[in-house]
């Protein structure tokens, strides 16, 4: 006799009463955390909470942003993206290529087309190569970076055109372009993680990849298409790098935006194990990475310290989630 698929599924993802109590403890932690710095750095600077440095920290977080809801969707679903990095430089690239000879709209278009398109080569080498994600993923960032030294003939490639520079553009409320294009992937991508059938079985997958698959959730077709997700971030991150700065190049984005991305996630309570997370606790995973970054800059402090920080930051929120799994099982 079958199991029943919708109770399969549902005991793999239903957490018992106090592993949900384990859920808020965690997003009232790191919410905790964040409104702590914004208290502590609006005491220690006045500049802080002036309405043109939030407006800026927004800004700041865009790129960040985009690419950690791309990775939140692929970690979750128990997937690691190295190759985050040289999607967005192949995508920058591409971005000002095609806006040189075709119009800003087609060379964003393509931007996002070739993220995603690389985002299916990695879902493919994954999922049909059965070749661990870490190690394709790790691969195909060489291969993808090599691809961007060679389009781009290892020169940093430049747009004059004004019209590329739109999201430096403030048209509401003094919030940049590049800003509303942030806030809109991260409310896509958050609705679809937590109210879709699709955010369910990623959820399943991530928890338990076979007992997914044996209930009936087609875990192939959806690790591709949660690696073609996390490419087409990528590729709408490189727009925004691509558009304020009205250049790219093979350089831009590099290993530092993969780490930056996950470390974000991770400190947003999303499981390096798979199975928990949100889109929402990454977004605040981002901007204390933000805060961190803005309260070094205006308070004067030697920037070599920043990474000494988040690089605890990330100790402590992995610590607590294996603390926290340890004593769910205990």
């Amino acid at each position: 006799m079958s199991a029943d698929p919708q109770m399969t599924v549902g005991a793999s993802v239903e957490p018992p009463f106090n592993t949900a109590r384990r859920f808020s403890m965690r997003e009232y932690g790191v919410l905790l955390v964040f409104v702590a710095l914004f208290i502590a750095l609006s005491i220690a600077s006045p500049t802080f909470i002036q309405p043109t440095n939030l407006a800026n920290l927004l800004d700041q977080a865009s790129t960040w942003g985009i690419v950690a809801c791309g990775a939140t969707l692929t970690i979750v679903s128990g997937i690691f993206d190295l190759s985050i990095g040289s999607v967005f430089a192949v995508s920058g690239i591409v971005a000002v290529l095609v806006a040189t000879q075709m119009g800003t709209l087609a060379g964003f278009v393509a931007a996002v087309i070739v993220g995603a398109a690389m985002g299916t080569v990695n879902g493919l080498v994954v999922t049909l190569a059965r070749v661990n994600s870490f190690i394709a993923t790790l691969a195909t960032s060489f291969l993808f970076g090599g691809l961007a030294i060679v389009i781009s003939q290892g020169k940093i490639v430049t747009i004059s055109h004004m019209s590329f520079l739109v999201m430096n553009d403030t048209p509401i409320f003094d919030i940049t372009g590049a800003s509303w294009l942030f806030i809109g992937v991260a409310l896509v991508t958050g609705l679809v993680l937590a109210l879709t059938g699709y955010g369910r079985s990623l959820y399943a997958i991530g928890g338990n990849k076979e007992a997914a698959r044996l209930s009936g959730i087609r875990t192939i077709r959806d690790q591709i298409l949660v690696l073609t997700i996390s490419g087409a971030c990528a590729g709408t991150a490189a727009i925004i790098g691509a558009s304020q700065t009205g250049s790219a190049s093979a350089s831009m984005g590099g290993s530092t935006l993969t780490l930056t991305a996950i470390a974000a996630t991770v400190i947003g309570g999303t499981s390096i194990l798979g199975g928990e997370g949100s889109i929402w606790r990454a977004m605040i995973g981002v901007f204390i990475l933000v805060l961190i970054s803005n309260g070094f800059n205006l308070l004067g402090i030697n920037a070599n310290y920043q990474e000494i920080v988040q690089g605890f930051l990330i100790l402590v929120a992995v610590g607590l989630d294996q603390a926290f799994r340890w004593r769910s099982t205990s």
